[in-house]
C-alpha cells in the first residue's frame, strides 16, 4: 500500500488569512449538496471500446428548494476556452442557473446533459411544459489518458445515482466521480474542494469552491508559493509517459453572499487567480472554465422590476480574496488526496509523494 493520503492542511499548508468552514468544502455554503458516481473497472489490457473505465460523474445542487422555479444568480468566466460548459450562454445572458451542475469527461457531455433533462422531467411535470425546457449546466475535462473514451462508460444510471446521492457535509476528493481519470501537474489529480468563512466585519459570508483538475506541467507546480515542481523530476519509470502539458480545469464557486450575475462573473474571474497561483498557464488547448453562483440571491422569473439588495462594490474584495484562496487550496486537495492510478494502454499517473512534498516545503520554511 502507498502512503496514506491527506488534505493540504494536514500537511501544514495554510492558504490565506481566512478560516475554512466546518468541512473545508463547497458544502459549507448552506444548501449546497455534492454527489459522485465513480466508474472504475476493467484492467489495462482491454481493447479500445471495452475498457478500462476510469471516469465518472460529479454533481452539485445549489439548493433543492425547487431549483427550477427558484434559480440562483450565476456568473461565468473562461480563462482558456478550449473546453465545454453548457448553459454558459444563458448564464452570460440571464445571470442565473436553474438546474444542478454536472461534471464529467469530454465525450460524455451529451449523455449527461440528456440524463439531467430526463431526471428533471421525471420528477417535475412542469419541465418541458408550462415551465418550459431546461438547459442543464454540464462541464467537462478530457480523461482519455487513463480512461477508454471510446467505450462511453458513463450511463444515465450513473448520472441519476450522483443526483440522488448528493448530500451536504464532507465531500470525497481525489479519484472520485468526474475526477477518477484526471491529472494535476502530471501527477494524479481529480476532485478537490475548500471553503472560507469571512469574519463578521467582512460580511460573515461563506465562499466554497469545488474543482475538477486536469491541467498543469510538473515543473510549474507551486504550493503555497514554493516551487515544488522544480524539485520533483520524473522518476525513471515515468520516462516515455505521454506528455500532459495541457488539459483543462473546471472551477465551481458557491457563496451565500447576495451577489447578482454581474458580480458573480467578477468572482469567477478572480478564482482563476487561484489556478494561476498553483502554476496553471491556461494552455493553448486547455479549457479552464469557471462558474460562480449565489444561494441567497434568487433572480426569480416574475414580470416587472424587482429591486434586491446586493453586496456593495466596496465590500466585495474579501469575497474575491476568499475565492482565490479556496480555489488554490481546492487544487492542492485534489492533488494530495488522489492515488496512483493506471489506465488504458498501460498508462499510469502517479500520486504526488507526500513525504517528499513535506520535505520540500520544510526546506523552504513552510
Amino acid at each position: 500500500m502507498g502512503e496514506p493520503r491527506v488534505r493540504a492542511r494536514d500537511l501544514g499548508i495554510s492558504i490565506g488569512i481566512y478560516s475554512p468552514g466546518m468541512y473545508n468544502a463547497i458544502t459549507d455554503v448552506p444548501g449546497v449538496a455534492v454527489g459522485h458516481t465513480t466508474v472504475h473497472r476493467g484492467d489495462t489490457t482491454l481493447p479500445p471500446g471495452r475498457g478500462p473505465a476510469r471516469t465518472g460523474v460529479t454533481v452539485i445542487w445549489p439548493h433543492r428548494d425547487d431549483l427550477l422555479r427558484n434559480p440562483v444568480a450565476a456568473g461565468f468566466f473562461a480563462l482558456s476556452g478550449t473546453g465545454e460548459m453548457t448553459a454558459r450562454s444563458e448564464i452570460e445572458e440571464l445571470g442565473r442557473i436553474n438546474t444542478p451542475l454536472a461534471l464529467t469527461n469530454t465525450m460524455s457531455v451529451g449523455l449527461v446533459y440528456d440524463a439531467v433533462c430526463r431526471y428533471l422531467v421525471e420528477r417535475d411535470s412542469g419541465v418541458g411544459a408550462d415551465e418550459g425546457p431546461v438547459i442543464p449546466l454540464v462541464a467537462e475535462c478530457d480523461d482519455s489518458f487513463l480512461n477508454d473514451a471510446r467505450g462511453f462508460h458513463v450511463t444515465h444510471e450513473h448520472v441519476y445515482a450522483a443526483l440522488d446521492g448528493a448530500s451536504a457535509g464532507p465531500v470525497a476528493e481525489g479519484c472520485v466521480g468526474a475526477g477518477t481519470g484526471m491529472h494535476c501537474f502530471q501527477f494524479k489529480g481529480g476532485i478537490g474542494t475548500s471553503s472560507r468563512v469571512l469574519p463578521a466585519d467582512a460580511g460573515g459570508w461563506t465562499v466554497g469552491v469545488l474543482v475538477l483538475t486536469n491541467f498543469g506541467r510538473r515543473h510549474r507546480l507551486t504550493v503555497a508559493g514554493v516551487p515544488v515542481g522544480a524539485h520533483l523530476p520524473y522518476a525513471p519509470e515515468e520516462v516515455g509517459t505521454p506528455s500532459r502539458d495541457e488539459g483543462s480545469g473546471i472551477v465551481v464557486v458557491a457563496t451565500d453572499a447576495p451577489l447578482d450575475g454581474r458580480q458573480l462573473a467578477r468572482v469567477a474571474k478572480r478564482a482563476a487567480l487561484g489556478l494561476g497561483r498553483t502554476g496553471s498557464t491556461g494552455g493553448d488547448t486547455s479549457g479552464e472554465l469557471l462558474v460562480a453562483f449565489s444561494t441567497t440571491y434568487r433572480p426569480g422569473r416574475e414580470p416587472g422590476a424587482a429591486a434586491r439588495e446586493v453586496v456593495a462594490s466596496y465590500a466585495i474584495d474579501p469575497i474575491f480574496e476568499a475565492a482565490v484562496d479556496a480555489t488554490e487550496e481546492a487544487v492542492l486537495n485534489a492533488l494530495c488526496m488522489a492515488t496512483t492510478t493506471d489506465g488504458r494502454d498501460g498508462h499510469v499517473l502517479p500520486a504526488i509523494p507526500l513525504d517528499r512534498l513535506r520535505e520540500i516545503l520544510a526546506a523552504h520554511g513552510r
